[in-house]
C-alpha cells in the first residue's frame, strides 16, 4: 500500500484534486488543509510514503519549517512542492532533496521571485476560498497580456507597482486596474483577457498531483 498526503484546498479544491488522483487499489491518498508548523510531526504517524505540499499558511499561523521538511525527508519520505508554500520551500530545499514542480517553483528557484508575499492570499478559513489575488498570478497574466499586445511593458510595470504596494489581503485585479492610468478601452480589453487567463497557481497544483500520479505507476 502506497500512502500519500497532499496539503491543498486553496490553490486547488479537494474535489478537483481527487479527479486527478484519488485512493484506489494499493494507493491511499489523504488530502489535508494548508500545512502549518507542526503538521508534519503529527501526520508522519500516518506513515506516508509521499508528501505533496501545495498550500500552507503564511501569516495566520507559523509556517511549516525547513527543519520539519528535512526531518521528513531524512526518514526516506519523498516530498514534492508546488504552487504556493510548496513552491517556496522546494526552491529553498531542492538541493537537499525536495522536488519542485511548475512555474511558481521555477520563479523562486531562479531568483526572479524572492518574497513569500508574491504567493500569499487572504483566505476564508472555513471554506478555504481565496479572498484576494496572489501577486504571482497577476504578474503571470500581465506578462502574457504584454506578449499579446494588450498592454505595454510600461503599463505592466505600473500595474505591478500598484499591486506590490497593496497589502496582500486587499490585492485584486479590480483595485489594481482602477488605481492605474489605463484608458477605459485598454482596461476592458485587459479585463476580458484576465477572465480567460489560466490561474497559474492552480495549474501548478494540478501538475504536482499528476507528477505524484506518475511516480506511483
Amino acid at each position: 500500500m502506497v500512502k500519500i498526503i497532499i496539503y491543498t484546498g486553496l490553490s486547488l479544491p479537494f474535489d478537483e484534486a481527487k479527479e486527478i488522483l484519488d485512493s484506489h487499489e494499493g494507493v491511499e491518498v489523504i488530502y489535508k488543509r494548508p500545512i502549518k508548523r507542526g503538521d508534519l510531526g503529527h501526520d508522519i504517524k500516518e506513515n506516508p510514503d509521499i508528501i505533496g505540499i501545495i498550500d500552507g499558511v503564511f501569516h495566520q499561523n507559523s509556517s511549516v519549517g525547513h527543519k520539519e521538511i528535512l526531518n521528513i525527508m531524512n526518514k526516506g519520505i519523498t516530498v514534492v512542492g508546488a504552487s504556493s508554500m510548496g513552491a517556496l520551500r522546494a526552491s529553498e530545499l531542492d538541493t537537499l532533496g525536495m522536488i519542485g514542480i511548475g512555474y511558481v517553483y521555477e520563479q523562486y528557484a531562479t531568483g526572479k521571485v524572492t518574497s513569500d508575499d508574491d504567493v500569499a492570499v487572504m483566505l476564508d478559513s472555513d471554506t478555504l476560498e481565496s479572498l484576494s489575488e496572489p501577486l504571482i498570478n497577476m504578474d503571470y497574466v500581465f506578462t502574457n497580456a504584454v506578449n499579446e499586445n494588450i498592454i505595454t511593458e510600461m503599463q505592466k510595470d505600473e500595474l505591478i507597482k500598484i499591486a506590490k504596494s497593496t497589502f496582500y489581503p486587499k490585492r485584486n485585479y479590480s483595485q489594481t486596474l482602477n488605481s492605474s492610468n489605463l484608458d477605459d478601452e485598454t482596461k476592458n480589453k485587459l479585463i476580458n483577457f484576465i477572465r480567460t487567463s489560466a490561474d497559474i497557481k492552480k495549474e501548478d497544483a494540478k501538475a504536482l498531483i499528476r507528477y505524484i500520479r506518475e511516480m506511483i505507476k
